[in-house]
C-alpha cells in the first residue's frame, strides 16, 4: 500500500455572532482537515490545529511540503513518516505551523492504520482503559460589551452548561485583574457544587496572574489554566508553587522536547497537550508517556472538528490511569459549548456530544469502529470548503 495524495480542506463559515478571549475577538470559525489517499482506496483523516489565515498557511505545508516529502511511502510506516517529515522541516521549525501541519497528517495515518486492520486506533495503541469520559463544557467568551454584562452573562451561561449535564465548565478571562476576578466570583457562586476552571489564555504578568490565582484559591477553582505567556517557564513554577489552584497549561507546546522542558521545570499541576498542534497522535503517545514519567495528570486540549474530537476519544480511551488505585484520576474530554457546525454537522453520523451528555450522566461514549470510528460528509465538506 502505498500514500497517492495528501490532500487539505480548509473549512470556514461565519459565527452566528463575534466571540473573544484574551487575545482576540473572532466571528468566523475555521477548520482544517487532512486527507490521506492511497492505492488500495483506503482513506484517512485527520486536523490540523489553527484558525483563519494560519489554515490557510499550513495548507500549503501539508499539500506542497510533506506531501512531496512522503508520496509513495506505506502509510502503515507512520513513525519512519513522522521522522522523516520532522527531520526535514528541522531547520526551519521545530514548533509551530510545521507541526501543526505534520499533525494532521499524522492522525490521517492512524485511521488508515485502523481502517486496514478493522481496529478503532485506542485498540492500536493498546486498548481501552474506560469506555466512555466524563465531558466538561466551556464557553463564557468575552463580547464588547460592559463588565457589568459580563458578569451576569457569565452567571447564566455558567449555570445552564451544568444544567445541561456537564461534569464541569470552564470560562474565559481577560477584561484585567480586578474585573476578572469579579467574572470568576459570578461562575464560582452560579455552579454551586460543581468543578469550574479559568482560561486566561496567557494574559497575565506573573504579578497579575498571582491577584487572580489568590482570589480562585478561596473560590475552590479547579484548575487555573495558561496564566501566563507559555515561554514563561519560571512564571508556571512559581504560581504552582505559591498558590493552592491546579496550574494547567501546554496547548501552545510542541513535540517531546518542547514537553521535557515544561515537565523538568515541575510547573504544571494538569498538563494539556494539543494533539492536532504538537505533532499528531505518534508524537502525542511520547508527550503522554513524558507527562506521566512526571506523575503530571493529562487532560487533553480539545479545539476543532469532529475529527478533533474523534480523536482525542480515541486517545481518552487509551489513557492510563494515572497514578492507578481503586478510585483513579480520570481525564475528561474539553467540549466547546459555542455553536460549530463543523463538530456538529461534519459527519455522516454525528456524534452528537450534547445529546450524550444529557442522556448519560455527564459522559461521553469512545466510538468503536475503525480508525477514529467517524467519517466526514463529503457533501457538507464541499459546501463550506475556502479556496487558499
Amino acid at each position: 500500500m502505498k500514500i497517492t495524495a495528501i490532500r487539505s480542506h480548509v473549512l470556514q463559515c461565519d459565527m452566528p455572532e463575534e466571540l473573544g478571549y484574551s487575545q482576540q475577538y473572532y466571528a468566523k470559525r475555521t477548520a482544517h482537515l487532512v486527507e490521506v489517499q492511497t492505492d488500495d482506496g483506503v482513506t484517512g483523516w485527520g486536523e490540523c490545529f489553527g484558525p483563519g489565515n494560519v489554515a490557510l498557511a499550513n495548507k500549503t505545508i501539508v499539500e506542497k511540503v510533506i506531501q512531496p516529502m512522503v508520496l509513495g511511502m506505506d502509510p502503515m510506516d507512520r513513525d519512519v513518516i513522522w521522522h522523516k517529515v520532522y527531520n526535514l522541516l528541522r531547520d526551519h521549525g521545530q514548533k509551530g505551523m510545521p507541526l501543526q501541519s505534520l499533525s494532521g497528517v499524522d492522525i490521517a495515518l492512524w485511521d488508515i492504520a485502523g481502517k486496514v486492520t478493522g481496529q478503532p486506533i485506542h485498540k492500536l495503541i493498546g486498548g481501552a482503559h474506560r469506555s466512555d469520559v466524563a465531558a466538561y463544557g466551556y464557553g463564557m467568551m468575552l463580547k464588547r460589551e460592559s463588565v457589568d454584562d459580563h458578569v451576569a452573562r457569565f452567571a447564566d451561561e455558567a449555570a445552564k452548561i451544568i444544567g445541561m449535564g456537564f461534569s464541569a465548565t470552564k470560562m474565559k478571562t481577560g477584561l484585567g485583574p480586578r474585573d476578572d476576578v469579579r467574572l470568576c466570583q459570578a461562575v464560582a457562586d452560579a455552579v454551586g457544587d460543581a468543578r469550574f476552571m479559568v482560561d486566561a489564555n496567557h494574559c497575565y504578568t506573573t504579578s497579575d496572574a498571582f491577584y487572580v490565582g489568590r482570589a480562585l484559591d478561596e473560590m475552590g477553582a479547579y484548575w487555573f489554566e495558561e496564566p501566563v505567556a507559555p515561554e514563561d517557564l519560571d512564571g508556571y513554577r512559581e504560581l504552582r508553587a505559591g498558590l493552592k489552584v491546579n496550574i494547567s497549561g501546554g496547548e501552545a507546546e510542541f513535540n517531546r522536547w518542547g514537553w521535557r522542558g515544561i515537565l523538568e521545570n515541575r510547573g504544571l499541576d494538569i498538563a494539556q497537550p494539543e494533539v492536532c498542534a504538537l505533532g499528531g497522535i505518534t508524537e502525542y503517545l511520547r508527550v503522554l508517556a513524558l507527562c506521566h514519567a512526571h506523575f503530571t495528570p493529562v487532560v487533553n486540549h480539545v479545539w476543532g472538528s469532529a475529527i478533533a474530537v474523534a480523536t482525542n476519544l480515541q486517545l481518552l480511551a487509551a489513557m492510563p490511569p494515572m497514578p492507578g488505585g481503586l478510585h483513579p484520576w480520570e481525564p475528561m474530554l474539553e467540549f466547546d459549548t459555542t455553536e460549530n457546525r463543523f463538530r456538529d454537522h461534519l459527519l455522516a453520523d454525528p456524534l452528537d456530544i450534547q445529546g450524550q451528555v444529557a442522556r448519560n450522566n455527564g459522559r461521553v461514549a469512545i466510538p468503536t469502529g475503525p480508525g477514529l470510528g467517524v467519517e466526514p460528509d463529503m457533501d457538507f465538506i464541499r459546501e463550506y470548503e475556502i479556496d487558499g
